[in-house]
């Protein structure tokens, strides 16, 4: 991996199905492969969507069927996957899969889970909570660390602006990269509305192109950006992934506003 090239981490919410996770792929890949500037990316996708706002809510494929895509998009695309875990017994079946494991951010303070992905020699991605302040975020990156983590990434996805909404705090990133190798910017995450949508997240993909560039002249590392074929079909985060033809302007635009490379 370059690390002067920007990067970005791309995929659906939840790897609802192969053929949406493989058209996202196919999408992805071709348009970094038309690129007048080198970039790295990441597929992301969750095999389990364990924070969700109601019991009826669509939770993924599962394990199994969820690393199995993965696999199939690793072995297709020639590119690197990334997924969450949300407990300490999944990192080990999950490192075997991945490049890089990824913890959610209501269990970033989460000691046992922490261990057990940096024991696994992977790099260990972790979302800054919503609640967390940047600075206290340099303890869940030691928890990883004193397990052995290689390398660790932190990933801001907004701070709770009252209830029902996020903004974001651009210091976090400066913050944040003082104790990681790379800090990411979660830009359709950032945009959700925690419960606003009678009994799943609202949110406002309408700024993502916006925050996306922000991102990209702060000097981020790193842009997370969730997308999806047809966006209000799909069976989680529909008010925040962008359409194909969003996310190709977000990444064009977003490199010409790339800081610090």
């Amino acid at each position: 991996m370059d690390d002067r090239a920007p990067l970005f981490i791309i995929g659906p919410c939840s790897l609802e199905s192969r053929d949406v996770s493989m058209r996202v792929a196919e999408f992805t890949a071709s348009l970094l492969e038309s690129l007048d500037h080198s970039a790295d990316w990441f597929f992301k996708g969750s095999f389990l969507k364990d924070n969700r706002t109601s019991h009826g809510s669509y939770r993924g494929p599962g394990m199994d069927e969820g690393l199995r895509i993965l696999e199939d998009v690793s072995r297709e695309f020639g590119v690197r996957t990334i997924t969450d875990i949300h407990n300490a017994m999944q990192a080990e079946p999950v490192a075997q899969v991945v490049d890089i494991i990824q913890i959610p951010a209501f269990l970033c303070r989460q000691t046992s889970i922490l261990e057990a992905a940096g024991a696994t020699g992977k790099p260990v991605n972790i979302k800054k909570g919503q609640f967390m302040n940047p600075r206290d975020m340099k303890g869940s990156a030691a928890k990883a660390a004193a397990a052995g983590c290689p390398e660790i990434w932190l990933t801001e996805r907004g701070t709770f602006f009252g209830y029902g909404d996020l903004v974001v705090d651009f210091r976090s990133l400066s913050i944040m990269s003082g104790f990681s190798q790379k800090v990411i910017l979660d830009v359709t995450h950032s945009l959700q509305l925690p419960g606003a949508a009678r009994g799943t997240s609202g949110g406002c993909r309408e700024f993502a192109p916006a925050l996306a560039r922000a991102g990209a002249a702060w000097g981020v590392d790193g842009l997370f950006i969730e997308a999806h074929p047809d966006p209000a079909s799909g069976l989680s985060d529909s008010l925040t992934m962008v359409d194909f033809d969003t996310l190709e302007s977000m990444v064009r635009k977003s490199i010409i506003h790339w800081e610090g490379r």
